[in-house]
C-alpha cells in the first residue's frame, strides 16, 4: 500500500485552482498542425508562464481515448481571484495578430476549477511537500519533490455532473469525503498511480457558480505511462458500496477522458521542431520586439528569461529541434554578446547537426536592474541555471565559455555538476589578483569618462585582446569585435566586471567531478595566459585537464581562428 499526502483547499478568497482548456484545431483552416503547436508552445503558453505569481506551471496533453477535443492544457493557479485581475485579462484582450489568426481556427473550451482536495504519493523522505513539476529558479514550473512529470504520463479526467436540485455544497463535501476516506486509498494500490486532485466547476469567481445547474466535480488522476488502469485493483476501487451510494444520490452523469502528457510549458519558448516545419514567412516577432522566431530550415528562437532580481537575459536557441536533443551552450566574455560565437556556431551546425545550440548574453552586456549590485561568479552561474530551468534543459551535453565566461563555466561545473556533462573553459584564470582588480577599475573609469567613453575602451580592449596577426590580416574581425564591445552597456560593465575582482577557485577545482578541457590562444597576454593556464591545469579534479593552444590567436580564439579552435575542441565534444 502506498503512503499518501492529502491537502484541502484554502480559505475563502485564497482558493487554489486550475485553468482547464480544451482545444480542437480545424486543420482545414490552418496551414498545418505545426502552426497550431508552434503558436501554442512558443507564444501562448510561455506568455502565461511568465506570470509565475499566477501560473506556477502549464502542461499540454493529447487524448488517447479517440475522442475530441483532442488537446488539453491545464495550468495550476495560485489563487483563483488572480484570473479576474488585469494582468491576466489583458493577455486575452491584447492578443497578437498571429495568435488571433490561429485561435480563430481552433474550437476552444475554457473553464475555471476550484481546488477541493488533493492527495499524492509521498516522496522517499515522506516530507509531504510538493505536488508539482520539478523545476528551478523562475523555471516556470512548480517546486514539488515528489515526482517529475514527463512525456507519456497518463491523465484520467473524471467529471461528475451534480444532479439538479441537490445541495451543491453537500454534494461537494460528500464527494471529498469519499475521495479522502476511501477512493484515493484504493487508487494508491493501482500500479503507477501518482496523485489525485479534486475540483469543482464553475469556479466561485464565476457568476454561475452558485447555480446548482451545470455544477461538476472533477477529479484529475495521474499515472505513470506503465500503469494498472483497468486491472483488478482499479476495478475494486470503482465498485464499492460507498461509491454506489454517492453516485445514486448526487451524480447525474459521469464523463471520463484519458490523455497523455506531451509538452510542458516554461516561460522560455523552445519549440524548434514545429518551427522548422513551417515556411519562412511564418516567422514571428512579438509586439515588444523581445521575442523573434525564425521558421524554416534554419529555425531559431531569440527570446529572453527573467532572473529573480529582474534581469532579462536574452538567449538564442537553434540547431536540432527535437525535444531532448543534446545541448551545447556557450557563455560569452565580458563586453561581448552571444553573437561573438557566430563563426564557431556556423561550423558546429555543419559538423554536428545532432545538437541543439544555446547562446545567451551574460550579465553585464545590458543594464542590470536597480539598485545595481556587484556581480559574483556564483551569480553568473545561477543565471545559467535559471536559463536552463526556463528552457527545461535537464542537463547540458557541453558548456563552452571564454574569459569571464570561462570562469563562469568552471564555477557552473563546480556549483551544479549534475547539470553539465563536460565543459571547455578558455582564456581565463582560476583566481584574481590585485593587479587585475586595479586594471578593471581603470577600465571602468575610461568607459564612464565623458572624454573617452565606451568607444575608446572598445578600441584599446580589442587591440589588447587580439593577436597581432588578427589586427593586421583579419581587420574585418577586429572591426566586428570593436563594434560589439562599443555597444555594451556601461552600467552593466561597471557592475558585472566586479565578478572578476575577488575570486579564487584553486582549492575548489580540485574536487571537480565534471571532465573539462582548457583552451587558450597562443598570443593571449603575449603568452602569459598560456603559462598561467598550464600552471593550474593539473588542479582540475583527480586527473587534471588537458590544455590545448590555438595558434595565431589571442584572447578570443573562437573569433580569431574559428576553424583552428574547432579542431582543438572537436574530439572532446
Amino acid at each position: 500500500m502506498s503512503s499518501t499526502q492529502t491537502t484541502t483547499a484554502g480559505g475563502k478568497g485564497k482558493t487554489k485552482g486550475l485553468l482547464h482548456v480544451t482545444m480542437q484545431p480545424r486543420l482545414s483552416e490552418l496551414k498545418s498542425i505545426h502552426q497550431f503547436h508552434e503558436w501554442y508552445n512558443n507564444e501562448h503558453g510561455p506568455t502565461r508562464l511568465r506570470l509565475p505569481q499566477i501560473f506556477p506551471n502549464g502542461l499540454r496533453y493529447r487524448a488517447i481515448d479517440g475522442k475530441e477535443p483532442e488537446f488539453l492544457a491545464i495550468y495550476d493557479v495560485t489563487e483563483m481571484r488572480f484570473l479576474e485581475t488585469e494582468i491576466y485579462t489583458d493577455l486575452r484582450a491584447n492578443r497578437s495578430e498571429r495568435e488571433a489568426g490561429t485561435i480563430g481556427c481552433v474550437d476552444v473550451g475554457r473553464r475555471f476549477f476550484d481546488l477541493l482536495f488533493s492527495s499524492e504519493e509521498e516522496d522517499e523522505n515522506g516530507d509531504g511537500e510538493g505536488g508539482g513539476d520539478k523545476g528551478g529558479d523562475n523555471g516556470g514550473v512548480g517546486e514539488g519533490k515528489r515526482f517529475e512529470q514527463k512525456e507519456g504520463d497518463v491523465l484520467v479526467c473524471v467529471e461528475l455532473v451534480v444532479k439538479a436540485g441537490v445541495n451543491v455544497e453537500e454534494a461537494e463535501n460528500k464527494a471529498v469525503e469519499w475521495y479522502a476516506q476511501e477512493h484515493v486509498e484504493m487508487l494508491s494500490r493501482v500500479q503507477g498511480w501518482r496523485r489525485t486532485r479534486v475540483y469543482r466547476t464553475p469556479s466561485r469567481i464565476e457568476e454561475s457558480a452558485s447555480d446548482a445547474r451545470g455544477v461538476r466535480i472533477v477529479a484529475l488522476h495521474e499515472y505513470d505511462m506503465l500503469n494498472g488502469l483497468g486491472g483488478e485493483a482499479h476495478r475494486l476501487a470503482m465498485s464499492t458500496e460507498r461509491r454506489k451510494e454517492l453516485f445514486a444520490k448526487y451524480v447525474e452523469e459521469k464523463l471520463r477522458r484519458e490523455y497523455e502528457l506531451f509538452y510542458i510549458f516554461g516561460p522560455a519558448p523552445r519549440e524548434l521542431d514545429a518551427l522548422s516545419h513551417l515556411p519562412v514567412e511564418a516567422s514571428f516577432v512579438s509586439a515588444d520586439g523581445n521575442i523573434t522566431t525564425t521558421a524554416g530550415e534554419h529555425a531559431a528562437i531569440d527570446a529572453y528569461v527573467a532572473t529573480k532580481d529582474g534581469l532579462e537575459i536574452p538567449y538564442r536557441l537553434e540547431g536540432n529541434g527535437k525535444e531532448g536533443a543534446p545541448t551545447v551552450a556557450f557563455c560569452n566574455s565580458l563586453l561581448t554578446s552571444l553573437h561573438m560565437w557566430d563563426p564557431l556556431v556556423a561550423i558546429l551546425k555543419e559538423k554536428r547537426p545532432d545538437v541543439r545550440i544555446l547562446r545567451y548574453d551574460t550579465r553585464g552586456r545590458h543594464d542590470v536592474p536597480e539598485p545595481a549590485v556587484s556581480a559574483t561568479l556564483e551569480m553568473l552561474a545561477d543565471d545559467l541555471k535559471t536559463l536552463l530551468a526556463a528552457l527545461r534543459i535537464e542537463k547540458l551535453d557541453a558548456l563552452v565559455g571564454v574569459s569571464m565566461g570561462g570562469a563562469t563555466t568552471l564555477k557552473f561545473a563546480l556549483r551544479y555538476p549534475e547539470l553539465v556533462d563536460r565543459f571547455v573553459a578558455c582564456d581565463f584564470n582560476v583566481a584574481s589578483s590585485e593587479a587585475n582588480t586595479a586594471a578593471w577599475k581603470d577600465r571602468i573609469a575610461v568607459a564612464e569618462s565623458p572624454e573617452q567613453g565606451i568607444g575608446k575602451l572598445a578600441g584599446v580592449t580589442v587591440e589588447r585582446w587580439f593577436h597581432p596577426y588578427t589586427m593586421s590580416d583579419r581587420k574585418a574581425v577586429a572591426e566586428w569585435m570593436t563594434e560589439m564591445v562599443a555597444a555594451n552597456s556601461v552600467q552593466g560593465f561597471r557592475f558585472s566586471c566586479q565578478a572578476l575582482w575577488n575570486y579564487n577557485m584553486r582549492e575548489e577545482m580540485k574536487g571537480c567531478k565534471v571532465p573539462g578541457l582548457l583552451v587558450v590562444g597562443d598570443g593571449d597576454g603575449k603568452g602569459a595566459l598560456v603559462k598561467a593556464m598550464d600552471g593550474f591545469k593539473g588542479l582540475l579534479g583527480e586527473a587534471g585537464a588537458e590544455l590545448r593552444v590555438v595558434p595565431q590567436a589571442g584572447h578570443l580564439p573562437m573569433c580569431e581562428a574559428p576553424q583552428e579552435f574547432w579542431e582543438a575542441i572537436e574530439g572532446f565534444l
